[in-house]
Formats: C-alpha cells, structure tokens, sequence
C-alpha cells in the first residue's frame, strides 16, 4: 500500500496491484471479462494506498470509458464484479484444509440521474469486502502496472498474463512454471473452452504474447514440457524489454521534440526500423504518428505496425510506405480509443 500511494502521489499511469489479487484464483468457470477486469484494475488504482481501508472509493464514469469504445454498460461491469467468486487454500474451524470463496465488491452506487440517451455521465461508488481488504492489506508483493497498457488489451486472457508478468518480472526469479490445469486455473480458463492443447496454443497462448510484447514493459516466451506426446506442463519467462523497446507512457510529445539529440547509430536508422524519435527521416513518419495516432505512443504504434506487416514491410517505400503508416496509424487510434 505504501508504493501504491507513492505512485498515486506521482500522477502517472502507473499503479500497484497487490500480489495476493493478482494471484487468486477464480472459482471454477468463473473468469471475469475483459470490461469487467478493466474496470476492476482502474478501482484499484483509484483506491490507491486506500484500498485496504473499510470506506468508500469513487470514480467518475467518464474516467471508465477512457479508451474504450465498447457497447458493454458500466452497470453491466458491475454487477459482473458483484457476481464473480473468487477462492483461496484457508483453514477450517477444526483445522482441516478449506477453500474459502468470496467475491471483491460489498456494494456499490450508480448515478443513474439525467443520463443522456446513449451516454453514461455522473460517478459510480463501492466499497471492496473484508476478504478483498484482507488480501490488500496482507500483500508483501506487488505488481506495477500501467492504466494505458490496461486499456489496450483486446483479450482477458492477455490481461490476466499481464498481471502476472508484471507481477514478476522484477523478481530474480521471472518465470511462471506449472502443470496446463493451473495454468488455465491462474487464467481463469472455463475447462469447457480450449480442451486441446493445440487451441490453447493458438487461442490463447499465442494472442497473449502478441498483445504482451506490444504493450507491456516485458515481453512473454513460454516452453511446453511434453510427456510422450501430450504437454503436461508450461514454463513461461517474462522478460524487461531493452531500450528502445520500452515504452515510456508518461513522455509526451513536446518531451520527445525537445529530447537531445541521439547518439550516432541511432540517427543512422531508417524507418521502419528503430525508434521514431531520431533523425531527420523519422521526423516525417513521427509528424503523421502523433497527427493520426490519436496521441498513442508513437513508437508503440510503430512496434505494432511492424508486427502487422511482418516481410510485407520491405516491399513499401516512399510515398506507398507513408501511406500505410498513415493508415495503420490511424486504424490504430479508431481500434483503440484514446490513451
């Protein structure tokens, strides 16, 4: 709670979950949506070093929508946080082994007063339960994370392996390591999706690493230990990306334009390639980024559209790769909202 505080004090985009709600487990077939694992990780943040304490948090609606352009409605979101079970390992009144379940939320309150049609105004309140201030309280770790990076993800499973990424990536020891029935148990994978390890590999493990590497501060490789044939187990390794890599979501554009100048081997690259953030011919691929990006990191922007392209990308240049960058850029900003 206290490095919470310190990051609320900031005024960053960075916060601290602790490592006890990072870690629990969903009751079986109960994993929360993406909207909904959202909205749990900006109460989090808006609770800051408050979190543990028995009072009420408030948070605007509109601070919700926040880059995200979504039919769901925060009512909706709600009452899926109200209804969601979560369980931990505990002990019973006659000292045998136990499951405790209990859910995150105790109440909350929706403005529901002069809504305009088709738009959610006012604040919303809640109050976490006892268990959920437990866990805060109780945390000795934590896992620093980012609102933008939050807002960006497309999938749940993706989130999720975020949180725990993120969770240890700045331990000495960075690897997740179990059997595939925890592994989706960590995920909150239903048992009835994904019963083959193939689909779990292309469902979820796959689009998890490419949403990861493009958005986290880390990037994710796992290895599928076999026994005969079939995978028994998962060894995923969560890794700091080098500079330039990293993306720094708290520098803003008139930052960049009066950053000194780089060293020489960065001046030499040539978009695609590289950072954005050098040279006289980045320049002119950085003007259209922060002109159609809708304010994203432009090198974020830049990562993701070299992913899209892959060996597409040595066919463009000049006027046809302006083009493209152009209209990816802007795809980016319509997919995504604002930042």
């Amino acid at each position: 709670m206290r490095v919470a505080r310190a990051l609320q004090h900031k005024g960053t985009d960075e916060f601290a979950k602790p490592g006890h709600l990072v870690e629990i487990r969903f009751v079986r077939g109960q994993s929360l949506s993406l909207t909904a694992s959202r909205l749990l990780a900006l109460m989090i943040l808006v609770a800051g070093g408050d979190a543990w304490k028995p009072m009420t948090h408030r948070m605007r609606k509109a601070d919700i929508r926040r880059g995200h352009k979504g039919n769901e409605r925060i009512s909706d979101m709600l009452e899926e946080l109200h209804g969601t079970l979560f369980a931990e390992d505990d002990i019973s009144w006659r000292g045998k082994k136990a499951t405790r379940r209990f859910s995150l939320i105790a109440s909350s309150r929706e403005e529901v007063e002069d809504t305009e049609p088709g738009k959610e105004v006012g604040w919303i309140e809640w109050e976490f339960t006892p268990d959920a201030r437990r866990l805060i309280q109780e945390s000795e770790t934590y896992a620093v994370m980012n609102r933008t990076a939050v807002l960006g993800f497309r999938s749940a499973y993706a989130l999720k392996l975020y949180e725990i990424g993120a969770l240890r990536v700045k331990r000495r020891q960075t690897v997740w390591k179990g059997d595939v029935i925890a592994f989706r148990a960590a995920l909150g994978i239903s048992p009835s999706v994904y019963k083959d390890f193939a689909q779990l590999r292309r469902k979820v493990l796959t689009v998890c690493k490419n949403e990861i590497d493009e958005l986290a501060h880390f990037t994710v490789e796992w290895t599928e230990i076999r026994q005969g044939r079939a995978v028994r187990e998962l060894e995923i390794v969560f890794q700091p990306k080098e500079s330039p890599k990293v993306i720094d979501y708290r520098t803003t554009a008139s930052e960049l334009e009066t950053r000194p100048t780089a060293a020489k081997s960065d001046r030499q690259v040539v978009f695609p390639a590289g950072s954005l953030q050098f040279g006289a011919d980045q320049k002119i691929f950085a003007r259209i980024a922060r002109s159609s990006g809708g304010g994203w990191d432009i090198d974020l922007i830049a990562d993701a559209f070299r992913d899209h392209l892959g060996e597409r990308l040595s066919k463009l240049h000049g006027t046809k790769l302006k083009a493209a960058w152009k209209g990816f850029c802007e795809s980016y900003h319509n997919r995504r909202g604002n930042p």
